[in-house]
């Protein structure tokens, strides 16, 4: 079964950046990858997905905000969030969409205001 951890969260303010990572246990060079959040009482949120030839699409919340890259050599998927919000507080995960594929511990974000 892969495996999928994520990391690089903390607590930032409000304006402020970070880079969160998410390590593959197999190869992803054929698949779409995605970054996903949750929030405290909400259901889980797409929030950003690469395609296996580095397309991207955004969640009309983060665009312009949020950049999601991929290391196919090193399998890692990145997000580099920039300009938080208190409204991106969450839980971010990684994974690859439509496949059944485990979830991770997520990694906790948190933006102060």
């Amino acid at each position: 079964q892969v495996q999928l951890v994520e990391s690089g969260g903390g607590l930032v303010q409000a304006g402020g950046s970070l880079t969160l990572s998410c390590a593959v246990s197999r190869s992803m060079f054929r698949t779409s990858m995605a970054w996903y959040r949750q929030a405290p009482g909400k259901p889980r949120e797409l929030v950003a997905t690469i395609t296996s030839g580095g397309n991207t699409n955004y969640a009309d919340s983060v665009k312009g905000r949020f950049t999601i890259s991929r290391d196919n050599a090193k399998n890692m998927v990145f997000l580099q969030m920039n300009s938080l919000k208190p409204e991106d507080t969450a839980v971010y995960y990684c994974n690859a969409p439509g496949l059944s594929w485990n979830w991770g511990q997520g990694t906790q974000v948190t933006v102060s205001s």
